[in-house]
């Protein structure tokens, strides 16, 4: 069995940080395992746990950089890694959820998973439609929102817990292959061990191009375009109380007083 995990680095920015054009300067940018592809990663590996001959393969669309956060997900127990990126993908300013699922159905084309996990959503772009895209263009069944997976691959059946709007929750079987977008909190993610850490750096990482997985430019092309990045103006301002805590508090009910709350 195969399953292959999509997986991203997110931008984290500082609190105080400037605006170079389009982009964050990136002076002010830290990058790390999108919160909700760490999850993905987990349910990805426990499943291989579980079984017997479990491929985990994950499959990423960024430039170099984001190999430091592909090691992470191979320190906590994937087998090897994809990574798409050339030219004509970097001079891209906006790579949209249907363009990235095109690039990550190629891969899915030659890896041909039984199972692919995505995670829910990403931490900065928050398209939340990267999986379900990759679904519709592999033809597969999918399943959105998971926060509970029983697979019986034997079966080829996922049974899945689907979080929906109001705390309600449906309970589904999906026919394998699929994919499943993973929530948050569907496990606790590991911390990478020392001993996982350095063998990560040992396990396969290949870089593709969009010729290397027969597609061209055309693959790129979207009606979207970034034409702004702005920092919103703030509707009020916060108050600091600096001191003990007996003198905050005073002052904190003497302001809530002045607004007349609890009168």
């Amino acid at each position: 069995m195969k399953v292959l995990v999509t997986v991203t680095d997110v931008a984290v920015v500082d609190d105080e940080f400037e605006i170079d054009g389009l982009d964050v300067d990136e002076r002010y940018l830290t990058y790390e395992l999108n919160e909700w592809d760490d999850y993905a990663v987990e349910e990805a590996v426990r499943i291989a746990e579980d079984g017997e001959d479990v491929e985990v393969v994950t499959v990423t669309v960024g430039p170099e950089r984001s190999e430091e956060t592909i090691r992470k997900a191979l320190a906590k127990g994937a087998d090897r890694a994809v990574r798409v990126w050339d030219d004509a993908i970097a001079g891209r300013e906006l790579l949209d959820a249907e363009t990235k699922a095109e690039l990550l159905a190629a891969v899915a084309r030659e890896e041909e998973p039984d199972l692919v996990l995505s995670g829910v959503q990403s931490g900065d772009d928050s398209f939340a439609a990267t999986g379900v895209t990759l679904a519709e263009k592999l033809g597969e069944e999918w399943a959105a929102v998971v926060n509970q997976l029983d697979l019986d691959a034997d079966a080829g059946v996922a049974s899945v817990h689907r979080e929906l709007e109001g705390g309600v929750e449906e309970l589904t079987d999906v026919e394998l292959p699929a994919v499943l977008t993973i929530q948050t909190g569907i496990n606790e993610p590991r911390y990478a061990s020392l001993r996982g850490i350095r063998q990560a750096q040992n396990k396969p990482l290949d870089v593709q191009t969009l010729g290397d997985l027969g597609l061209d430019e055309s693959a790129l092309e979207t009606p979207l375009r970034w034409t702004a990045t702005y920092e919103p103006e703030s509707e009020g301002e916060a108050t600091v109380f600096e001191g003990g805590a007996d003198e905050t508090a005073g002052e904190l009910a003497a302001v809530l007083r002045e607004e007349g709350v609890g009168q």
